[in-house]
């Protein structure tokens, strides 16, 4: 026999093994608090709460009451729910936020280039970043804590409601917020009506002499996807810049609304009318039935999809429409 060769026991002979009860207890026990410790950790400390973000959900105070703002339609929505801010980015602010321009609210570097020691001077109790400063949450959360308010472009009506009711829920709000929403989704209703019966739409926004089309899944969709009118062109891609286009791409689409956005008129130098005043352009049926309509670039552009962007756009298609040919 090879004296590694375990030896059998005897038939009914007892287990010299005793049963180990403390490790299956111990192992039972670890078992049940890592599955609870999700649970725990979500739960925020005293004097915090946890809100929904572009990046997930983060802890922040509760009720902030220094706050910095980087997000141009953040800053449409808090101004709209009467929220003091105490510093925003130097920025070319539409007129209904021209209040903001001056002195009066320290500024703290641009939307691109936040200047991070004028924020530090201000001891913010929490800082909001989104859409063109969303790539400065990172380094601003170093600061304070920040939240990245960036919608979803995948379903941007629904995300731009769930960001305005997110500010008014950190800011004491809720109430108000839930009206404005609810108003708003009653206007869009009625809207949606009117618009189903005008015809095909092509979105086009000028910057220079460059021409770009956007259609139903880009920045500017809601036209189509909320607002109710029908593209002109199913076929455009849903780039975040639109797609380059030409005089004879617009005619031959031949649109019966054309909605126009003029980028640089956002930023005070505008010449979209100037430049669409040619042959082909005028040839459309859009244009010969007078329904070239020139959106408001500040709402759409600059402040899109704050709340007050959102009621403006949204007035100014009811009445145009109403308005008919």
């Amino acid at each position: 026999m090879s004296a590694f060769q375990p030896v059998s026991a005897r038939p009914g002979a007892p287990s010299s093994r005793r049963p180990r009860l403390l490790p299956h207890l111990v192992a039972a026990w670890c078992a049940l608090a890592l599955s609870m410790a999700p649970a725990f950790a979500q739960e925020p400390a005293s004097g915090e709460m946890t809100v929904s973000t572009y990046r997930g959900d983060v802890v922040i105070p509760a009720e902030p009451k220094t706050v910095v703002v980087f997000d141009m339609a953040s800053i449409d929505t808090l101004d709209a729910l009467d929220v003091p801010m105490a510093g925003l980015p130097a920025a070319p602010f539409p007129d209904y936020l021209a209040h903001y321009a001056g002195d009066a609210t320290p500024k703290v570097g641009s939307i691109f280039e936040p200047d991070f020691e004028a924020v530090a001077a201000l001891a913010p109790d929490l800082i909001i970043a989104g859409g063109r400063s969303s790539e400065q949450t990172e380094a601003l959360a170093r600061i304070a804590p920040t939240i990245d308010m960036t919608v979803d472009a995948g379903d941007l009506l629904a995300s731009a409601f769930e960001r305005i009711t997110t500010l008014g829920a950190i800011f004491g709000k809720a109430d108000l917020a839930k009206q404005r929403i609810a108003d708003l989704q009653g206007r869009i209703a009625a809207l949606k009506e009117t618009s189903a019966g005008i015809g095909t739409g092509l979105i086009v926004m000028t910057t220079g002499n460059r021409i770009s089309a956007f259609g139903a899944g880009s920045r500017f969709g809601l036209l189509h996807a909320e607002f109710g009118v029908t593209p002109a062109d199913p076929g455009l891609e849903a780039a975040n810049h639109g797609e380059a286009v030409s005089f004879e791409y617009i005619a031959d689409t031949d649109p019966d609304w054309l909605f126009v956005i003029d980028r640089d008129a956002a930023i005070g130098q505008g010449a979209a009318a100037a430049l669409l005043q040619n042959e082909l352009v005028e040839n459309t049926k859009a244009w010969r039935s007078d329904h070239v309509v020139y959106l408001n670039p500040a709402t759409w552009y600059l402040t899109a999809p704050g709340l007050t962007a959102l009621e403006t756009n949204v007035e100014q298609l009811t009445a145009r429409f109403d308005k008919g040919s």
